[in-house]
């Protein structure tokens, strides 16, 4: 809730002690009707001016004087507030907070990225090209208004959360208790060190990776619950002696990953949901190539095992994932059939 609009809560609820006690004052002091106290009450604050129901006592007077000053310095406090509240343009921001917590109440299976500098940026602007569903928490304005960011803030599936992201209140806003994924790519190693800790306590099957600068802090992250640990300085190393020793590799993969979304895929496919009639085949029994164009180029194992360009002969597990590559449709086409059952038909 802004100033103002917490200037008019205060000030409305001021008003209606004031009504209160004024019709309770005309009840006791002058032998009011209950109704004529109210009618009393309400031509007093409004200063409207009509006769009194009957005439005052002194004692009445007095009290009648303290309710108009008190009522009219309330009116005029009251009236300001609502005043530069259009003005100020406050009741559009108050319209536009109420639509974004309620378009954050329905997020299911979305991504919470923290902070939204260059690392950030980067994260956020890959995963909105794939259609992923983000919400940033940044408590820097300047960064987050940046006219270099306006073409990402435009897209329909960001959402921009003001806040610290530690913050335990902040998360919750985020609805991280329906998030897929957090991404924490502040500069500072105790503060991710503190989301991490922070988002495991309220989603404990929340995934989490965060950015490290200290390679001390790594093993401190891996404790406090985070899955992967990234180091952009070893990360940006190691590309660059491979962009040395074997640079088509690199552009090739990197062309891979650009180009996601539009005519190639490289994709993770949970075995969870095969069909029954699925599981326990092996890789040669799907003929997943002929059937739907797209490669297995690896395989993930239910002990943590990956396995690189996996036989025919490897039979398939619900715990086991898929590393698929091919086209969206084809992708799609293979999803559609390992879960429909229908790959027998």
């Amino acid at each position: 809730m802004s100033k103002e609009f917490r200037n008019i809560y205060i000030a409305s609820i001021i008003l209606l002690i004031v009504f209160i006690s004024g019709v309770f004052g005309f009840m006791s002091i002058e032998n009011y009707t209950f109704t004529e106290a109210v009618y009393m009450t309400i031509l007093t604050m409004s200063t409207v001016g009509f006769r009194e129901v009957k005439p005052l006592s002194p004692h009445g007077m007095i009290f009648t004087v303290i309710l108009i000053v008190t009522s009219l310095g309330l009116f005029g406090y009251f009236v300001t507030s609502i005043t530069r509240i259009f003005i100020d343009g406050d009741y559009k921001k108050a319209i536009k907070s109420f639509y974004k917590t309620k378009k954050i109440k329905k997020l299911k299976n979305h991504i919470i990225v923290c902070g939204f500098g260059r690392n950030g940026k980067k994260a956020v602007s890959d995963l909105l090209e794939i259609n992923k569903k983000v919400v940033v928490i940044d408590n820097n304005h300047k960064i987050i208004s940046n006219n270099t960011n306006e073409q990402i803030l435009k897209n329909k599936n960001l959402i921009v959360i003001h806040g610290d992201a530690a913050n335990e209140e902040t998360l919750i806003k985020a609805n991280i208790n329906n998030a897929k994924a957090l991404l924490t790519t502040l500069p500072n190693d105790a503060e991710n060190l503190l989301i991490v800790l922070t988002s495991k306590d309220i989603n404990k099957n929340l995934k989490i990776i965060s950015r490290v600068s200290d390679e001390h802090s790594f093993l401190k992250l891996k404790r406090a619950g985070a899955d992967n640990v990234i180091m952009p300085d070893i990360v940006g190393g190691a590309r660059m002696a491979k962009l040395i020793t074997e640079p088509d590799i690199v552009e090739f993969l990197e062309l891979i990953m650009l180009r996601e979304g539009q005519d190639v895929n490289l994709e993770e496919i949970s075995c969870d949901g095969l069909a029954a009639c699925f599981v326990n085949s092996t890789i040669a029994d799907l003929d997943i190539r002929k059937k739907t164009g797209a490669n297995i180029i690896g395989l993930k194992l239910e002990d943590g095992t990956y396995l690189f360009n996996p036989n025919g002969d490897i039979e398939l597990k619900k715990e086991d994932k898929l590393f698929v590559l091919g086209t969206v449709e084809q992708i799609s086409k293979l999803k559609s059939l390992l879960e429909s059952g229908r790959y027998f038909e």
